[in-house]
């Protein structure tokens, strides 16, 4: 697939295995990785329960442990964030830039690229609007983008 801003192909990530079942080396019953994933979420956002899931306690994929994702987990147990994750990490990167733009003015390059952030960010928030998952008087402004990084995890 080519990317969005570059005229390039780019080289192919790497790819999960496909698995209809979880590996025989993992020792961990549904019930313990939903209660693992809920103490884990209190904390952390949901990519960074799964991260801290695979490193520390050897469980390569909660979806095929459980049958449902992280997200889900959380909210059913109504810990989930109330902008999704991927949001989130666009709003983070833009404040971040926009901060570093307030220093300087001339930088032309991270100009562009908040240019490119926020698009992305737009897109997203249009897709999310027309799922249901944002309020549909929900907007993209660069001060409520500061509020809600200040205040979120």
């Amino acid at each position: 697939m080519a990317r969005i801003y570059a005229h390039k192909r780019g080289k192919h990530g790497s790819k999960k295995p496909y698995r209809t079942s979880p590996p025989a080396w993992v020792q961990y019953t549904p019930e313990e990785v939903e209660q693992l994933v809920i103490r884990l979420g209190k904390e952390h956002s949901p990519a960074m329960v799964g991260t801290i899931l695979r490193d520390s306690y050897g469980i390569p994929s909660v979806k095929l442990i459980t049958g449902k994702s992280i997200l889900k987990i959380l909210k059913e147990n109504n810990l989930a964030p109330e902008i999704p994750p991927d949001l989130f990490d666009l709003l983070k990167k833009a404040v971040k830039l926009n901060q570093h733009l307030e220093k300087h003015k001339k930088d032309l390059h991270n100009k562009r690229g908040l240019q490119q952030i926020e698009m992305k960010i737009h897109r997203l928030v249009k897709y999310y609007k027309r799922k249901g998952v944002l309020p549909r008087d929900w907007n993209y402004t660069p001060e409520r983008a500061k509020v809600i990084v200040s205040g979120g995890r």
